[in-house]
């Protein structure tokens, strides 16, 4: 059985830009899928697509069990949103917005009063719930825009870069609220640029790069695919580096990177915390001071530099070019 996001062969074209390029997805139910990819890969457009905004060209795919392209008012009464950007009316208030989102799905006014109280509760906006949403800060929100998508409790919920500009505080504070939502039975598909928000979050990562899925797995698997461990030693005086050099040729199980600058060498190694001793017992026996030292195991940065060519953008949170954009009608 196809899972609770399920996509087969999208496509998606403007123009002569080809933004999708044959989509394949499927998440469990109850699990956070990460899409992980470059500025332009077609993260956005997928989520899109997903969330009937758009019109793939070709392919197929379910939502909560229901065809997107046949049954789509009954996909959008089946999920949340929430953007790149927190798209909240700046002159109600918290508590305003999100009884407007309620009467938009048409709850009795009862409930959505109920509802918006116990939002604001959870994303710890009480406080300010009867203030302007002009007069709070980005990561408020940002909150807010989040709570606003999960008024009738979606049982699938699409996140794109919802954590973009947020202080690491803000961010930490979401990342909590995702995992309750989780935890609840939630399905999440989450797109991000964020390395670590994939890695802390995500039961399994896809990345995208020109349309394609070009790597699906779980975090560990896909830091796999770049090699096993690393011992990496700093050096105190430079003009050991040479020696050091010898010794983690000696132990170690690949070639050894020499960063002079820093008096920094890495090499690949087997065998983890046991072979870390021996390094350290070699260098001592050679008379060779060392100012750091420790066992490295790849990043997702390591992975996503591995597959794509370049290291993530660090201007994340931009919208995606224009190839993930319908061109004006």
């Amino acid at each position: 059985m196809p899972g609770a996001i399920y996509a087969e062969g999208l496509v998606k074209t403007f123009g002569d830009v080809k933004a999708l390029d044959g989509v394949d997805l499927d998440v469990p139910e109850g699990t956070v899928l990460g899409l992980l990819g470059p500025n332009g890969a077609g993260k956005t457009t997928t989520v899109r697509c997903l969330t009937t905004l758009l019109r793939p060209d070709r392919g197929r795919a379910l939502v909560a069990g229901i065809d997107v392209l046949e049954r789509p008012d009954a996909v959008r009464r089946s999920i949340g949103l929430s953007g790149q950007f927190a798209a909240v009316d700046e002159y109600l208030t918290g508590r305003e917005n999100l009884h407007m989102v309620g009467q938009l799905y048409q709850m009795r006014a009862k409930d959505a009063k109920r509802r918006a109280g116990e939002l604001l509760e959870q994303f710890h906006l009480a406080d300010a719930g009867d203030r302007p949403a002009k007069t709070y800060s980005g990561g408020m929100r940002r909150r807010l825009d989040l709570a606003a998508a999960l008024v009738v409790s979606p049982p699938v919920m699409f996140m794109d870069e919802p954590t973009t500009g947020l202080d690491p505080r803000n961010r930490q504070q979401l990342w909590e609220v995702i995992k309750q939502l989780v935890s609840g039975g939630t399905t999440l598909l989450l797109t991000t640029q964020y390395l670590e928000e994939a890695d802390h979050l995500a039961h399994d990562i896809a990345v995208v790069d020109h349309g394609r899925v070009i790597a699906k797995g779980t975090s560990d698997q896909l830091k796999a695919r770049t090699g096993g461990e690393r011992v990496e030693v700093v050096v105190r005086e430079r003009e050991h580096l040479g020696t050091a050099s010898e010794v983690l040729r000696g132990l170690g199980e690949g070639e050894t990177t020499v960063e002079e600058h820093m008096r920094k060498l890495t090499v690949p190694v087997a065998g983890g915390a046991r072979l870390l001793a021996e390094v350290i017992r070699e260098l001592d026996t050679r008379g060779i001071g060392i100012d750091d030292i420790g066992l490295r195991r790849p990043t997702l940065d390591d992975v996503f530099l591995s597959l794509t060519g370049h290291v993530a953008e660090a201007g994340a949170g931009e919208s995606e070019n224009r190839n993930d954009k319908e061109p004006a009608q």
